[in-house]
């Protein structure tokens, strides 16, 4: 019977990285992605009709979309956020949930 190789264990630097990326005290967001298919005014529309944000504050964010190819539309709890991307792909439009950077 030959020698067996050490199980691999994770480096710890590695392991407090990838703890500090999820903390607790940072809030959640929801994001649009820009996409080749919807239009500008489906974007504000949904933005208007799903979250109830005024014309302005709407367009502003699908600007953001359409110009830096992503906008933060929600930010709050987790599982709010995931409600909200989940309710953005129902419209057909492309969302993630990602945590507030530090």
């Amino acid at each position: 019977m030959g020698l067996m190789a050490p199980l691999a264990t994770p480096d710890v630097d590695e392991q407090v990285d990838r703890d500090e990326r999820v903390s607790p005290d940072r809030p959640w967001q929801t994001v649009v992605w820009d996409d080749p298919v919807n239009l500008m005014s489906y974007v504000t529309h949904v933005f208007r009709e799903y979250f109830g944000y005024p014309r302005a504050r709407a367009e502003a964010l699908m600007l953001a979309v359409h110009n830096e190819g992503h906008a933060v539309v929600a930010e709050g709890a987790r599982e709010q956020m995931e409600l909200h991307a989940n309710a953005m792909h129902d419209y057909g439009l492309w969302a993630t949930v990602r945590q507030a950077p530090q």
